[in-house]
């Protein structure tokens, strides 16, 4: 991402142009009075000037030398990290534990089909089993696939689509199976969920399409097909995860001005994945920006915040917002998280609200990266990240993601040498700017609370298509 250090003077636009990133349509704005974003100034320079991109990068190498499952020693030990990068900028830091109820993964996964061994993955949820016996295709594994069939004493062969998967290992069981096996339904690997523990669940996993689609060739060519599966170690109970908290209050007491901005990230991984990007980069991320604020002369108090259990469900968040009482929620102006912000794989930087409408975040991030980039980073709607519970309690909220996400996202291959230090970069930039242009001392009269205030800001005039 080469920085334009340029000025753009737009004016009244009568077309609106739509950036399509994955399956979403994300909107540009069109300036809707005549106006010109001003070059990178003093007060951005004094951010910009202080990120180092190689400590970002260097926090994530020691964060991704082992996955960081929700409740796993692993995770509680980037916990302890955390909190002690914190402290070593001069921050007092709170571990705030939250419990739940959690899937701990098996520690044997094996699939053999008449006797050629594939390379299975296990559904969280998933119960211990051991079975061999033979193989029966029932498509998409629904009641009307089901109908009539009798899987007693046999292993279903699932293809993925139309129902969950829990709903298919159920429908399976009900018909009388001992194990279940799902298949992708487009290429790469599969890794699932099913929901939550059940007594009626049988053990299932999952392969390729590769591998799905040539057992069933073979059943449907009338052969008959033994397999052997076994899932052991896996369980479920109360677990126990952290979230990090550090605040840098306003510099002067006088001047506090009694609102929050909050910069957040998730700290935990999927299993089997070191979570380089997902999410030691957001991690890093604000743990540097911490350090860069730390003396910003501020009338906003800033808070930063790592979340646990983000990956089985927001837990973390959803714990950190809902145990707030009203009177701090009500002084919560902003949330800027991030999430896999570093991937070199992954495309152009966009934003992502609850409800796909601008909001301050979008504002002052897009007055920012128009200032540095020459253009602003465009949003839309979207979820599946720690601003959901910040958003759906009316709070502005945004996550900074790359769109489309890289193809190893989740898997073992989320590692230190899929990270460019440039795109960390640009994006330390702009969050770091856009929280400073609201947080520092300034005379431009009360801050926008929690609707923003598009007159201090850029006129723009937003539109958003959601594409499903």
């Amino acid at each position: 991402m080469k920085k334009k250090n340029r000025i753009l003077t737009a004016a009244l636009a009568t077309t609106l142009t739509f950036g399509a990133f994955s399956v979403q349509t994300y909107a540009q704005p069109t300036v809707i009075a005549e106006q010109q974003y001003s070059v990178v100034n003093a007060l951005d320079n004094k951010i910009i000037n202080k990120i180092n991109a190689d400590n970002i990068y260097n926090m994530i190498a020691h964060l991704e030398q082992t996955p960081r499952v929700a409740a796993s020693p692993e995770e509680y030990a980037a916990v302890q990290y955390i909190k002690q990068q914190f402290e070593s900028y001069g921050y007092d830091a709170e571990v705030q534990p939250f419990e739940f109820f959690g899937f701990t993964a098996p520690h044997t996964v094996d699939l053999s089909v008449d006797g050629t061994s594939l390379s299975p993955g296990a559904f969280t949820y998933t119960p211990n089993g051991e079975v061999t016996t033979a193989l029966e295709y029932v498509g998409l594994g629904t009641t009307a696939d089901l109908a009539g069939k009798d899987l007693t004493g046999k292993i279903a062969l699932i293809q993925r689509g139309e129902i969950s998967f829990a709903e298919k290992v159920l429908n399976a069981s009900r018909s009388g199976a001992e194990g279940v096996i799902i298949f992708n339904n487009a290429p790469g690997a599969l890794n699932g969920t099913l929901s939550e523990a059940n007594d009626e669940y049988v053990p299932a996993v999952s392969i390729s399409q590769a591998e799905g689609n040539q057992l069933v060739s073979k059943l449907n060519s009338g052969e008959t097909v033994e397999a052997s599966l076994t899932v052991l170690g896996a369980s479920s109970g109360i677990r126990t995860s952290h979230n990090v908290i550090a605040s840098k209050k306003a510099t002067n007491k006088n001047k506090d001005n009694g609102n929050v901005i909050v910069l957040t990230s998730h700290h935990d991984s999927v299993p089997g994945a070191p979570g380089a990007n997902d999410n030691a980069s957001g991690t890093a991320m604000v743990l540097e920006l911490a350090r860069v604020l730390k003396d910003a002369p501020t009338d906003t108090e800033i808070r930063f915040v790592t979340f646990g259990a983000e990956e089985i469900g927001l837990i973390g968040s959803r714990h950190y917002v809902n145990t707030l009482p009203d009177n701090e929620l009500n002084r919560i102006v902003a949330n800027f998280n991030l999430d896999m912000v570093g991937s070199r794989d992954a495309g152009d930087l966009v934003m992502r609200t609850v409800d796909g409408q601008a909001n301050l975040v979008t504002e002052l991030a897009q007055s920012t990266s128009s200032r540095l980039n020459g253009e602003p980073t465009p949003f839309a709607r979207g979820g599946s990240s720690d601003h959901v519970p910040f958003g759906e309690k009316g709070i502005p909220a945004a996550l900074f993601i790359h769109s489309p996400l890289e193809p190893w996202y989740h898997t073992p291959e989320d590692t230190i040498d899929k990270i460019s230090k440039e795109k960390l970069q640009d994006v330390a930039e702009i969050v770091g700017t856009a929280i400073y242009d609201y947080a520092r001392f300034d005379n431009h009269g009360p801050k926008p609370k929690k609707k923003g205030n598009v007159d201090s800001l850029p006129k723009q005039m937003y539109f958003e298509e959601d594409v499903q």
